[in-house]
């Protein structure tokens, strides 16, 4: 399985290492260096640790289809929208919403941020809790970012955008880091988030959250959110609908129906 020029794409949209990925495929970077020129090829089992890796699927990958399922447009003035093609998904993120993201996630990191297992997986999955659990226990959004379905659980789409946004402001660094032998993104705060832009409820809310979450590792929040509904019922790549939390099951049900059970 030759992908020479891929993965050496892949790797740089990435900043790993070489190094890096020839441990992570427990070969020597002799040896990944070569599968990167294309002299030697991927075994299956290989492809699919840098499709984990990548967090994008193995048959897209095989295809050579690697280009980024959304384009996020930061700069919308009002409001939201998606346009789906076969390959892209275009969002817009109105400036109040980016707000309300960029010091949700600093409150996160000012938190949480600096536990070991809290890296760009783990948040990942801490958002998209703390926003599902909070449409299906209020009936309204609280980040209201859009999350696709991807192999490692769901992915807010915005994200990428708005943290290189806020690394160009200052507000946060990123820093690669290692976690048990495995590449970890960690972000670091700059400032202390501003609260004035979420209610007391919104607030309590997050904490509750990140109390129960927070010192899950990757695996274990990956996991629990296989057993979501919302990312269940979604294709890879699609975007998960808020609606589906009503669906859920006592397992990840947050919130207590009529009778005392969960749905």
């Amino acid at each position: 399985m030759n992908k020479k020029g891929i993965l050496v794409k892949l790797r740089e949209e990435k900043g790993a290492s070489q190094e890096l990925l020839a441990s992570l495929l427990g070969v020597s970077r002799p040896t990944y260096v070569s599968i990167e020129l294309g002299k030697k090829e991927l075994t299956i089992s290989q492809a699919q640790k840098l499709c984990d890796f990548y967090q994008i699927s193995l048959e897209k990958f095989l295809k050579g289809q690697i280009e980024p399922l959304s384009e996020v447009d930061l700069e919308a003035p009002t409001g939201s929208s998606k346009n789906l093609s076969q390959e892209t998904l275009r969002i817009s993120v109105p400036q109040e919403k980016i707000a309300i993201f960029k010091e949700v996630l600093l409150y996160i990191l000012n938190q949480v941020g600096g536990k070991s297992n809290v890296g760009q997986t783990v948040i990942y999955k801490l958002l998209y809790f703390i926003d599902f659990d909070f449409y299906e226990k209020y009936e309204t959004q609280l980040i209201g970012a859009k999350y696709i379905r991807n192999h490692h659980g769901p992915t807010p789409i915005e994200f990428k955008k708005i943290v290189e946004q806020m690394v160009v402001d200052e507000e946060l660094v990123e820093v690669k880091n290692e976690y048990f032998n495995y590449p970890q993104n960690k972000y670091l705060p700059r400032r202390k988030a501003d609260l004035s832009v979420i209610s007391g409820r919104e607030k309590e809310h997050i904490d509750s959250e990140l109390a129960r979450l927070s010192d899950m590792t990757a695996s274990q929040l990956s996991a629990l959110s296989h057993k979501d509904v919302p990312w269940i019922s979604a294709s890879h790549g699609e975007v998960l609908d808020y609606e589906a939390v009503f669906y859920r099951t006592p397992e990840t049900s947050v919130r207590t129906y009529d009778g005392g059970d969960n749905i």
